[in-house]
């Protein structure tokens, strides 16, 4: 097994108790459906700023991303198919789907 990070971007945010209720519930479905896989449950994305090379920081950055999940597939493929039942897709968003390099 292999550590994927799964990025979250865009999507919109529940309004009113009950449907933020629901959205947690559902995440935490799909979570449960993940099983052990999952690796971190991540979080969302509060405000950012970006350092660029030269040192000069900005508010804000040019990829929204609006959160992360960390989950152990056995190949690309198969953390794609976890990714597919993520809440994110269902309010407008996307997820990519990275590999991470074992360093050790």
């Amino acid at each position: 097994m292999a550590k994927y990070v799964l990025i979250y971007q865009g999507g919109t945010a529940p309004e009113g108790e009950a449907a933020q209720k629901a959205v947690m519930d559902q995440w935490m479905a799909w979570f449960g459906s993940l099983g052990a896989a999952v690796v971190d449950g991540g979080a969302p994305f509060g405000p950012a700023k970006t350092v660029a090379s030269d040192g000069a920081v900005s508010d804000g950055t040019a990829a929204a991303l609006t959160g992360y999940s960390i989950v152990d597939a056995s190949s690309l493929d198969d953390a794609v198919a976890k990714a597919k039942g993520c809440p994110v897709l269902a309010s407008g968003g996307i997820v990519e789907v990275y590999g991470t390099i074992d360093m050790g």
